[in-house]
């Protein structure tokens, strides 16, 4: 299966915020998992300590909230994205609404966050161009693509601070959703049958991330944070199906059906993230953080070269991402915000093995936290973020003329993201007079 030779047409309602070709392959496209307080750092989180944010990234950092502050965050997302494959190019704007959590101490040194954020995204509807088939004077053939679905992961975590330098914790999850792949033949004779395959999934397993942050302090109000995470990976046992229809323009009717099925068909991957940052008071911060998933390593449903549907590794690759940012507030009430990053995707549009190349995207972010109310302690203050980011993305693919050898999707996209974060005392002890 592979991206067909054009783009006659790209379907414009997106109901998960893409519209991508590209997230016909592997689970879909991964969706950007940071919050409103890092999207203009280029979602640097490993080193990032702080009780008026909820980092989902490394839940170590839950044990800095405060004893009497809860915490409420949600983010939305609009985006303009640009496409082209071959000579065509097409701009679609899209809205998701990303995430929302919750943030707040359990007991001293115990912090807890719940939440739901996403974990994949797909949809797309593409179109290839009339083409002759081989060894014909006036029969033409053409494909359809079609897919929609996602994953999102519901979580739960704790953070623990064992004792002053160094914090642990754990995020426990339920990552939960499907997919839904068709392919589609058709010829502009009736008499010769339509040929479709739908591809589908319903993913239903746990995830846990096991986090480590350590504190060294440095001058007065200065100090550098270490952070890590470890995502366990494993066995999905949930299964995949092919179904395959022939149907007949002539007689408008279904002529034969087969359903093949995959149990057990997927994995996921063991996931290491590392970074520092470091801190100066309230008015400066700056950190790097580097993420590695092992997706090469992890099954995946495919059609292999004799036409069986099985499930098998190497259809993946490995996804690595580096990340740097950071945020400077001269008065400090309000942030500004900027960041980097460069990253290999995990999901491989090349099934010929023939490519030597990878897909590859880099972004640049920018982003300002502004107060909400007028109160006079920022700690405690409602607050609004606001990034921009752009990010650009290559992805290789080998096309279904086997005169071509090979092809690229560009993919550019422009975002305007808005987080709001709610900061209530909650657990404030008020004296009765």
């Amino acid at each position: 299966m592979c991206i067909a030779l054009a783009m006659a047409s790209i379907d414009t309602q997106a109901q998960n915020g893409i519209n991508s070709p590209y997230s016909r392959y592997g689970f879909g496209m991964q969706a950007d998992r940071s919050m409103g307080f890092n999207k203009g750092m280029a979602g640097v989180a490993q080193g990032w300590r702080d009780g008026q944010i909820v980092n989902v990234a490394n839940p170590a950092s839950y044990s800095a909230v405060d004893s009497l502050t809860a915490l409420f965050d949600m983010g939305f997302t609009m985006q303009n994205g640009n496409y082209k494959m071959n000579n065509v190019q097409q701009n679609l704007r899209n809205s998701s609404f990303d995430y929302i959590a919750m943030h707040f101490r359990a007991s001293r040194g115990l912090g807890m966050a719940f939440g739901v954020l996403p974990y994949t995204k797909i949809n797309y509807s593409i179109t290839s161009e009339s083409e002759a088939v081989p060894g014909t004077e006036d029969i033409t053939s053409n494909y359809t693509f079609n897919g929609n679905g996602g994953l999102h992961q519901a979580f739960f975590g704790v953070g623990w601070q064992v004792f002053k330098p160094i914090s642990i914790g754990v995020n426990g999850s339920y990552l939960f959703g499907n997919y839904t792949h068709t392919t589609s033949m058709a010829f502009n004779q009736a008499s010769i049958y339509t040929i479709s395959r739908e591809y589908s999934a319903d993913i239903s397993t746990w995830m846990a991330d096991f986090a480590l942050q350590f504190t060294q302090p440095l001058a007065t109000g200065k100090h550098i944070v270490v952070g890590a995470t470890y995502g366990l990976g494993h066995d999905v046992k949930n299964k995949a199906m092919r179904k395959t229809q022939s149907y007949s323009s002539a007689t408008a009717s279904v002529e034969g059906s087969t359903t093949d099925t995959i149990r057990n068909a997927f994995q996921l991957p063991h996931t290491i993230s590392a970074g520092l940052a470091y801190i100066d008071g309230t008015r400066l911060a700056v950190g790097a953080d580097f993420e590695l998933q092992k997706w090469s390593s992890c099954r995946f449903p495919l059609q292999n070269s004799e036409g069986e549907y099985i499930s098998s590794t190497g259809s993946l690759n490995d996804k690595m991402r580096i990340s740097v940012g950071g945020k400077y507030s001269p008065k400090g009430r309000i942030s500004y915000k900027a960041g980097a990053y460069y990253s290999r995707s995990y999901a491989n549009a090349d099934f010929s093995g023939n490519l030597d190349s990878k897909p590859t995207e880099f972004g640049l972010t920018a982003g300002v936290t502004l107060p909400i109310t007028n109160r006079n302690i920022w700690y405690n203050s409602p607050k609004l973020n606001l990034s921009v980011s752009w990010s650009h993305s290559k992805i290789p693919y080998t096309p279904n003329t086997a005169a071509i050898a090979k092809q690229t999707l560009s993919e550019n996209y422009l975002r305007l993201s808005i987080g709001i974060t709610f900061s209530e005392r909650w657990f404030y002890k008020w004296k009765m007079e």
